[in-house]
């Protein structure tokens, strides 16, 4: 299923939380771009900026933050898939 949002996957290496993300967008054929919090300082205070906190994993939709990995599974099960 296509989708028109604009989306941005923000990560941190070594998070449990992140890497089940990952493994399931990856194990369901879904490329969503990745910003690692880690080494892209940028994308930390991105990720700060618009959601107010450093919490990963967050995937922006449309420039909306959306939190908890088991609810950005859903939402990429429901729109992506």
């Amino acid at each position: 299923m296509a989708t028109d949002h604009e989306l941005a996957l923000y990560v941190m290496t070594g998070c449990p939380y992140c890497i089940k993300v990952k493994r399931f967008l990856a194990d369901n054929g879904v490329t969503i771009p990745e910003r690692n919090i880690s080494t892209d300082p940028d994308a930390e205070q991105a990720l700060i900026a618009v959601g107010g906190k450093r919490q990963v994993p967050c995937l922006f939709i449309d420039g909306k933050p959306l939190y908890e990995s088991s609810d950005i599974i859903t939402w990429a099960q429901e729109h992506l898939l």
